[in-house]
């Protein structure tokens, strides 16, 4: 398990050229162990910036990421090792899918840790459990399967490493909605059981709403909101105005609001739309 501490991050693109860019800005925020995090921001927030910082995929033009305490950036070993310890998920990772089974793709990750036999076996199971991969697939292509299966796979490929933090970049982009629910869910179960912090960036304010315990929007390269989802969600206009799409509940509440119904309270999911409608009714009829 793994906490991560990032204090006044900054990165800047081709710094010192006239193509400069500066993606974050004094980033400072502490992600607990075992917490469930939502990240979303509109395209060029900086929020895959930020993330690519957590395991040292890039280094910080300014300040500091710590994993358990330790400065991950402080040597090569540091750079090298925390790769282990967090885990992430690119989008459309199926398309980094390259061995020429399901199981040896798996195995990839355990074996570039210099494990045996026995424990990377036993990782490949436990991963493909987590992910919902059936072990009848172990030795068929990666690259006969669903788009579903596909991404359940990758996914697996990097829980085998039984990182302490695992980040999925966009984990549902392009599937339909039952392979989005079963992806998420697969995802949950895993952070329940296992107790990893997971942090999960999306576009898709209803999942986002549904599954973390905590929401961080970026907005040009800062933190512009950071609460849990009640709190996030109970400033819809802000979100709005940063550019990002509300969980649809929240947008048909806007619109009563707007056409004069008194819905009180913080609204992100279709219950508490319903309970707030019924709560309003109640009020006009007393």
């Amino acid at each position: 398990m793994s906490e991560i501490r990032v204090e006044n991050l900054c990165h800047v693109y081709s710094a010192g050229t006239p193509f400069e860019k500066k993606a974050i800005e004094n980033i400072n925020l502490t992600i607990p162990q075992g917490q469930l995090v939502g990240v979303i921001g509109h395209t060029g927030s900086g929020k895959s910036t930020f993330i690519q910082h957590l395991n040292a995929l890039l280094a910080p033009t300014s300040g500091k990421v710590f994993v358990d305490g330790r400065d991950i950036n402080e040597n090569k070993f540091s750079r090298r090792d925390v790769k282990w310890q967090v885990g992430i998920v690119f989008q459309y990772p199926e398309y980094q899918l390259f061995e020429e089974t399901v199981y040896k793709d798996i195995a990839f990750g355990p074996k570039n840790m210099k494990l045996d036999e026995k424990e990377i076996d036993a990782r490949v199971r436990e991963a493909a459990r987590f992910a919902d991969v059936d072990e009848e697939l172990f030795e068929r292509s990666p690259l006969e399967l669903s788009g579903g299966q596909k991404r359940r796979i990758a996914i697996a490929g990097v829980i085998a490493l039984r990182p302490g933090v695992l980040i999925l970049d966009e984990p549902t982009a392009g599937l339909d909605p039952a392979g989005c629910r079963q992806i998420l869910d697969n995802i949950c179960s895993y952070h329940r059981q296992t107790g990893s912090t997971v942090i999960i960036v999306s576009h898709n304010m209803d999942d986002t709403a549904r599954i973390a315990e905590r929401i961080i929007a970026f907005d040009h390269g800062r933190v512009a909101l950071d609460g849990t989802p009640s709190q996030v969600f109970s400033e819809p206009e802000k979100l709005v105005a940063m550019g990002l799409d509300v969980p649809k509940a929240t947008a048909l509440a806007m619109a009563l609001k707007a056409g004069g119904v008194k819905l009180q309270g913080s609204i992100y999911t279709h219950a508490q739309l319903l309970d707030a409608v019924l709560r309003a009714k109640e009020a006009e009829l007393c």
